[in-house]
């Protein structure tokens, strides 16, 4: 499953001012797949975007690649 975790792990450190503080843990279960993400607290921001819309644009792209491969992705800001 590490397709999904390569991607936003990818976007994120993308996105980031400071790329190596970016943590990314997978839990992985039978049918799902929980992906928590942890950035430096002045990248918060660009990470959750205006609205959310960043944030949720992972999510969905997460989402579909999960649902290709069977699993339930969640992406959750820790």
């Amino acid at each position: 499953m590490t397709a999904v975790k390569d991607l936003v792990e990818y976007i994120v450190k993308a996105l980031a001012d400071e790329p190596d503080a970016v943590e990314l843990s997978e839990i992985e279960g039978e049918t799902s797949l929980v992906l928590e993400l942890r950035v430096a607290s002045e990248d918060m921001g660009r990470m959750i975007g205006r609205g959310g819309r960043t944030i949720n644009a992972m999510r969905s792209l997460a989402r579909v690649l999960g649902a290709k491969m069977g699993k339930k992705v969640t992406l959750e800001i820790v």
